[in-house]
């Protein structure tokens, strides 16, 4: 995974240009707003700036005029109903001494693409990439990539900038976002903008305000727990110093003795602040009107699936709240199997994420791409991107756009215990349910002993059937728990059902029987 503190000095530099305030007397514009930009349909789009203070400024668009004075900090904005799907269009800001017009404006449907390092994850470095590339050609679909930014606050723009979609750059764009785009561009028959703001290696800490932090009681323990962090690293840096000095001194002993140089010692890292990544590269474009967010992140939080099911819808409504809609569409992917496959029933902190991905569907709005059939086992990268691309259109086609789709696979909806076995239910069974494969695979059953066996499943109308004759008395029952489970349970969409359990017990407390 991509480390952030690798990039941060450099992006910070980038971003110093972008955050400062314009000079005065000068009208500009964030990045966001530029040459190839794509505005929300139907919307109430905010365009907004700087000048000086007092200053006058119009804008007008397809006919439409409206002016704002610059308050005592510089800061305007107006709103614009945007004009028709398609374009171009042109958009003209005039203030006292210039006039900026900004060129290829279309109008269609935005989408924020954001998270870590599979939603950066290149479309040039994707399976399909050798067929996909060259037939990269939409000009009317624009990408815009946010240069990574870490912010101890709010900042007021970012680094980046608009281009119509064409062979060179899709190449260095975001696959999944991409794949997305591109089809709900060949569905909708509209534009669409595509902005990914996504850093590798990141948590969702970084992407929730500390705001957040502060006023949720759920999220005291994790707000605690970062300042010890923050707090402990000026001393665990000057042990760090120390301990590098005298490594120093032993490594050029053991260089003058001929002998094996010792390890050096580590350096430390500072936690960077709380919501950096959210003031950075996102409340910059909160005032910017979007369809929707796609997010594809979990793997730097694995380790903390416990915080997870209380931090990630927090996340959301965080951003809902940063954009002012409760109602703002949220898609994301529930992390894929990664791995060795383990021969028995095991636990797993990826499992354990994934199930709090699965909770988070209690929001409202929310939707889920379940991509536990095409992940890669030995890359925690997998390179099919389009098929998870796909997964995430079909849900915006029906969160976002009301059609009539199958847009999820099998979700369990209640299971019933009774005598040896244990009788299934599931949401989104679409045209139905269906095993992938000779036999249905992927169930394990436990009694009160809590150890857990493979089980025998069949497929009777709108329920799966578990029993084993190993657990006359089954009390839980787990679906595809595991880093790398095998499963095979679909609807005849080709959906996959996602993993689930029905226990709640302690992680290590559940064991395997020996198989």
């Amino acid at each position: 995974m991509c480390n952030p503190n690798k990039v941060f000095l450099v992006c910070a530099c980038l971003l110093a240009v972008w955050i400062i305030p314009p000079a005065l007397g000068e009208v500009k514009l964030p990045a966001i707003i530029s040459d190839n930009m794509v505005l929300q349909q139907s919307a109430e789009a905010a365009i907004w700036g700087w000048a000086s203070p007092g200053e006058q400024v119009t804008v007008t668009l397809a006919g439409q005029k409206a002016a704002a004075t610059a308050d005592a900090k510089g800061d305007w904005s107006v709103r614009l109903a945007t004009p028709k799907p398609g374009g171009p269009y042109e958009l003209t800001v005039t203030g006292a001494d210039n006039t900026i017009t900004v060129k290829n404006v279309l109008v269609g449907q935005v989408w924020l693409c954001s998270g870590q390092s599979n939603m950066a994850f290149p479309l040039k470095a994707s399976a399909d990439a050798g067929a996909e590339l060259p037939a990269a050609r939409f000009p009317s679909i624009r990408l815009f990539t946010v240069a990574a930014s870490f912010q101890d606050a709010p900042a007021n723009d970012v680094a980046g900038e608009w281009r119509e979609c064409e062979p060179n750059a899709a190449a260095d764009f975001s696959a999944v976002a991409y794949y997305f785009g591109r089809d709900l561009h060949n569905i909708l028959g509209v534009p669409v903008g595509l902005i990914n703001s996504s850093v590798g290696g990141t948590k969702a800490e970084l992407w929730t305000s500390k705001q957040a932090f502060e006023t949720d009681p759920n999220l005291k323990e994790a707000l605690e727990d970062h300042q010890r962090r923050a707090d402990r690293f000026p001393s665990d840096q000057a042990k760090y110093e120390q301990d590098l000095a005298a490594w120093k001194d032993a490594a050029e002993k053991a260089k003058a003795e001929g002998k094996e140089l010792p390890a050096q010692p580590r350096s430390p890292r500072t936690p960077h602040p709380l919501g950096s990544l959210l003031n950075g590269m996102i409340a910059p474009l909160t005032h910017y009107s979007i369809a929707g967010v796609i997010w594809y992140q979990g793997e730097s939080d694995s380790g903390a699936w416990r915080l997870y099911p209380r931090l990630f819808p927090a996340m959301i409504s965080d951003w809902r709240r940063y954009w002012g809609r409760a109602d703002l569409p949220f898609l994301f992917v529930q992390l894929p199997n990664y791995r060795d496959r383990r021969p028995g029933p095991s636990d797993s902190n990826w499992a354990r994420l994934r199930e709090a991905q699965l909770m988070a569907l209690a929001a409202p709005d929310t939707a889920m791409a379940v991509t536990i059939d095409i992940g890669d086992p030995n890359d925690v990268h997998p390179a099919n991107k389009r098929d998870v691309g796909l997964r995430l259109s079909l849900a915006a086609q029906k969160i976002a756009y009301g059609r009539d789709v199958v847009w999820s696979g099998p979700i369990c909806d209640s299971v019933k215990f009774e005598g040896s076995r244990a009788i299934v239910s599931f949401k989104h069974p679409g045209g139905g349910l269906v095993a992938r494969g000779p036999a249905l695979t992927g169930f394990a059953l436990a009694g009160d002993d809590r150890r857990f066996v493979w089980a025998e499943a069949r497929i009777e109308g709108p329920t799966v059937i578990v029993s084993s004759p190993d657990v006359p008395q089954p009390v839980a029952l787990r679906y595809a728990w595991a880093d790398n489970p095998e499963c095979n349970l679909y609807n005849r969409e080709g959906l996959p059902a996602s993993p689930f359990r029905t226990d709640d017990w302690p992680k290590g407390r559940a064991a395997s029987a020996p198989q």
